[in-house]
């Protein structure tokens, strides 16, 4: 009896001393991988951003395959994790989150000494909204300190259509936007005030109008207006360069859209010019049309003639 039972005892001994070679040798490789830094050390600094629901978390268990994961934060705060099972993150930044996973780990004798790193892929809950006339519209995250300019160059830049005003609403107060103005040049945008875009934010960049100046004029065409802001029937000319030495300035029309149908109104702009008649101010989809000398009269076809012909500006604009 007492011969097998040293026998048992050494048997133990044997194991738990294989079992040390083993993990002393694991612990020697991270250490040689890693370049000798402690856990704490190997996780990448993150900032100090909550993980909320929608995010997109990317969880590394090291030398442990098929404990890494990616996976979604549910509307409940939690996230489904393989043998551990559901598990809240949602208020924990990456590096508690990383160290509450590996206390699991180590309470249920799953890992001795288990390293984790958690990474936020995507942030659903720390992101902004872009929208409106933005090259690529979306969501995208407020990581440090985000400005207006900096989102708006995140979702590609403006639109060619873009007007010259963003409102900006905030999460915890939507009655009250603020409106900022904008610019653009070729290459480079410009605002008025730049403020910070806090995370829940909404940005919307507002579409231009536009007016077509057709007929006798010396550049006709469609040409983009801030919709804030008023234009007049001369101010419209202006920006197809005046009319021609052969317009008929008396017979001009001004064509626009109302609920009730179309309305026309009649123009003189020799009175308009030396004003003796009040300018006249037009609105997002108004057409000015500005017939020849020829034409004695402008008669219906010829109205028709005139919507015929922004039609092909309207669709390349819009």
């Amino acid at each position: 009896m007492k011969r097998s039972e040293t026998r048992y005892r050494l048997v133990q001994w044997i194991v738990v001393l294989f079992a040390f070679l083993i993990i002393t040798l694991q612990l020697s490789f991270a250490q040689q991988s890693t370049g000798d830094t402690s856990p704490d050390q190997q996780r990448p600094s993150a900032p100090n951003i909550a993980i909320g629901p929608g995010d997109l978390l990317n969880i590394v268990v090291f030398d442990t395959p098929e404990l890494t994961t990616s996976a979604r934060v549910n509307q409940d705060g939690e996230v489904n994790l393989p043998v551990l099972g559901m598990m809240r993150l949602a208020g924990l930044n990456t590096i508690d989150a990383a160290r509450k996973i590996e206390e699991d780990l180590r309470s249920r004798h799953l890992i001795i000494d288990p390293h984790v790193t958690v990474f936020i892929a995507e942030y659903a809950s720390q992101g902004a909204t872009v929208m409106g006339e933005v090259r690529s519209p979306g969501v995208y995250p407020t990581l440090g300190t985000r400005k207006l300019l900096d989102m708006l160059s995140v979702a590609g830049g403006l639109q060619s259509t873009a007007g010259k005003s963003v409102s900006i609403v905030h999460r915890d107060d939507p009655q009250h936007p603020i409106i900022v103005a904008l610019q653009s040049g070729s290459s480079t945008m410009y605002a008025q005030e730049n403020p910070i875009i806090l995370p829940g934010d909404t940005i919307v960049v507002a579409k231009a109008g536009i007016i077509y100046v057709i007929g006798d004029v010396l550049k006709p065409g469609g040409f983009l207006i801030d919709n804030n802001t008023p234009i007049s029937v001369m101010q419209s000319l202006s920006l197809a360069g005046g009319w021609d030495k052969t317009a008929a300035l008396s017979k001009t029309k001004l064509i626009r859209k109302t609920t009730e149908g179309r309305e026309e109104v009649d123009l003189d702009l020799k009175h308009l010019a030396y004003g003796s008649q009040a300018d006249v101010s037009v609105k997002d989809g108004d057409i000015l049309f500005v017939p020849s000398s020829l034409g004695k009269t402008l008669t219906y076809r010829g109205i028709e003639a005139a919507i015929s012909i922004t039609s092909g500006v309207l669709i390349y604009t819009h």
